[in-house]
């Protein structure tokens, strides 16, 4: 049984990037990198359908901190009623 190659996310980069310029063929590239031309093919595939996210992640990331924040605020303001009510509760054992 043959094991799986598994490559770096930058050795896909750097293949991806030269299948994007065009310069080579997929065959060439292929023989240069010691990657079978599919692969090539669907890492090129994928960087051209990802590249739309890769412009719009700042803004993604800055709406999951804001969401992050708002659901701790919430998080704390029930943590605080439940202490109020219980101080409430000990308060009217005691008068």
């Amino acid at each position: 049984m043959t094991k799986r190659k598994r490559f770096s996310a930058r050795f896909k980069a750097k293949v991806t990037l030269e299948a994007l310029k065009e310069r080579q063929t997929l065959n060439e590239l292929s023989s240069k990198f010691g990657v079978h031309t599919n692969q090539i093919s669907q890492w090129k595939k994928q960087a051209i359908t990802d590249l739309e996210s890769l412009f719009s992640a700042s803004r993604e990331k800055k709406e999951k901190e804001h969401q992050y924040l708002e659901s701790e605020l919430y998080r704390q303001i029930g943590q605080l009623k439940v202490e109020i009510d219980w101080l409430k509760k000990k308060q009217s054992i005691y008068t």
